[in-house]
């Protein structure tokens, strides 16, 4: 999934307003309120009068499952909507188990069948659309959900997921193409519903990492009569199994989303076992508790990192998710909580999510985009042209590494072996340009195109202050090698609406792994995302990397699997839709009284894991 992009602010005088904010008690009004409730609650459900209290820095863009493709609209609309298979909370290495199946889907035919049973009696929150009957997940809302990311009028960016893999799906998109609606009362032979509680999925061919698929939240249960009444506003009422559900009167779009504990959602204790020591404290704290355990939980979309920062550090907010990179400095040395947070009980957690980040062109740009030798060489002088090792240092603190490609560590794929992906060598850059005909012919200072015409290269930014000094020092390097860098201001939700119809500009762009596999990294370079509503943003199309990722596809992990990977890391250096590649080092902040939170490497924030207990009164 799209990684969040991060919104930052450097301020001079915020250490001062850090320190009169941190001894403030928050929330006192709720806390008699908060434990009465506590002491009166149900030990099966969760309790009314706790909420946890969190933020994230960039908007939602709909929490219609088949349609999201962000950290934040996944993160929240998982928690309503649930696909059959979750990761377990505390097992690392990472792995599956049920969610609203009785057991993992029994695989057979070489990787290419599974059969998914369903737990009876699990029923979605109440809704209009259910006209006052109580309403149970079957079969077939996991066949319909399915079939919604072959929709051409959803656009899901997530149809990759099951183009070309699954039986008849591809004949019946074609006819949804052609007819101009699709027909979701066909039956669709790699979706037989054998019973009410019987899903067989049955595939073109083996794929081995198509249980993660049914972990993921695009392929969630939605109610039909649901997405039926509500139409193209389905992303704002999502309606789901899962423990929680949106509180309407209180969603306001792009500022604050509230979730309330589901009353029809299941009845579920805390019971994750771990022999890791790091666990063992959460396991006490909240075994056999209720799921969910808190009543409510609150999220705010604060832009800028000191916002954040000052929300968490006056116990307005429960946990960070993500240490601003303009806060590194005042939180923390090094790996280091600094002690005047630590001795408040404040938790620093250092975490490796499997991410990549990078810069990315149109390929379909009449300036930067193209396949001819005077294109690549372009983009790649670019490349060299921009310190990125200055970035990591300056703009983020330190807090990330270069990458050696497109796939990141700690995924099934990634090739340790490899160099760094980035050469800095802005003397090369020039000379490359020169090479190529991109010279500077009116003695202004900057490059024109071959044929003469004006050189200019459009950059979106996104709004926040980091994300404008990343901009400047584009603009900087940039100015040096002789090349004029046009910035351009756009909130993330825009920019990425932009680039799936199409219209991307060179920007910062980054991927979340939804499961841990290359695979699912090099899906958005392949051509069939290259589409609109497609999550190749770049809209890289290339043959010889196409192949490879089919046959990638139906392979296990093995040598001649990493030699395919390989082959396709290289075409993207050599052709260069995506430079300057990184990984970031991520840091998150729990405040003393959270319980039970650990952050997953693959799987979005659980909610429903977690309980808040008394905050301390400052003395």
């Amino acid at each position: 999934m799209h990684i969040q992009i991060d919104c930052e602010h450097n301020a001079k005088s915020f250490f001062a307003m850090m320190m009169k904010f941190s001894n403030v008690l928050l929330r006192f009004a709720a806390i008699g309120a908060t434990y009465a409730a506590l002491l009166s609650a149900p030990v099966h459900s969760a309790d009314p009068g706790k909420t946890l209290r969190l933020s994230f820095s960039t908007a939602e863009t709909s929490y219609d499952n088949a349609f999201a493709s962000d950290e934040i609209s996944q993160s929240i609309g998982e928690r309503i909507i649930e696909p059959m298979l979750r990761y377990h909370y505390l097992a690392r290495p990472v792995k599956l188990v049920p969610r609203t199946l009785e057991a993992l889907p029994v695989v057979s035919d070489n990787g290419a069948t599974f059969l998914c049973k369903i737990k009876p009696g699990i029923f979605f929150a109440d809704d209009a659309a259910f006209n006052g009957k109580q309403r149970e997940l079957t079969a077939a809302d996991y066949a319909y959900s399915i079939k919604r990311l072959l929709d051409p009028k959803v656009k899901s960016p997530w149809q990759f997921l099951i183009e070309g893999k699954l039986i008849g799906g591809d004949e019946a998109r074609a006819a949804a193409v052609a007819s101009g609606k699709f027909d979701y009362d066909t039956p669709l032979p790699g979706l037989e519903v054998v019973d009410r509680y019987t899903l067989r999925i049955k595939l073109t061919a083996t794929d081995y990492n198509f249980t993660y698929i049914l972990a993921m939240p695009s392929t969630g249960a939605a109610a039909r009569e649901v997405v039926d009444m509500y139409g193209l506003d389905i992303g704002s009422h999502p309606v789901g199994t899962g423990p929680f559900q949106l509180k309407r009167d209180e969603y306001k779009r792009g500022s604050t989303t509230v979730l309330v504990a589901n009353p029809n959602y299941r009845k579920d204790v805390w019971d994750w076992t771990s022999s890791a020591p790091e666990d063992q404290a959460a396991i006490k704290a909240m075994t056999g508790k209720p799921v969910p355990a808190v009543g409510r939980v609150e999220i705010y979309t604060i832009e800028e990192g000191q916002a954040q920062w000052l929300s968490f550090i006056s116990g307005q907010h429960d946990y960070l998710t993500q240490l601003p990179a303009s806060m590194t400095n005042v939180a923390k040395d090094g790996d280091t909580l600094k002690p005047e947070f630590a001795s408040k009980g404040i938790r620093l957690e250092k975490r490796q999510t499997p991410n990549v980040w990078y810069t990315m062109f149109n390929m379909t740009d009449p300036t930067v985009g193209g396949y001819t030798p005077d294109k690549i060489a372009l983009r790649r002088a670019i490349s060299m042209g921009f310190p990125l090792d200055e970035q990591i240092r300056v703009i983020y603190r330190g807090d990330a590494v270069p990458a050696n490609g497109v796939t990141p560590p700690n995924v099934v794929g990634h090739q340790a072996q490899r160099g760094r992906s980035h050469q800095y060598d802005p003397e090369l850059a020039r000379a490359l340009l020169d090479r190529f005909g991109y010279k500077d012919r009116d003695g202004d200072g900057y490059r024109e195109m071959p044929d003469g015409s004006p050189l200019v290269v459009p950059y979106v930014a996104r709004t926040s202050l980091l994300q404008r000094q990343l901009a400047e020092l584009w603009k900087k390097s940039m100015d040096g090698i002789g090349i004029k860098l046009a910035i351009e201001t756009m909130k993330t939700p825009d920019m990425r609406k932009a680039a799936r119809e199409g219209k991307g500009k060179m920007t910062l762009e980054g991927w979340n792994a939804d499961y841990p596999d290359a695979e699912n990294f090099l899906q958005s370079l392949i051509s069939g995302n290259a589409k609109p509503g497609g999550e190749n943003y770049a809209r890289f199309q290339f043959k010889e990397f196409d192949d490879r990722y089919d046959k990638i596809r139906s392979m296990p992990n093995s040598p001649a699997r990493a030699q395919l990977i390989t082959q396709m890391e290289d075409i993207v250096k050599y052709y260069a839709p995506w430079i300057a590649p990184w990984n970031d080092i991520q840091y998150t902040l729990e405040q003393p009284w959270l319980m039970g939170f650990k952050k997953h490497p693959i799987s979005h924030d659980t909610w429903e894991y977690v309980d808040v207990g008394p905050i301390p009164v400052s003395k």
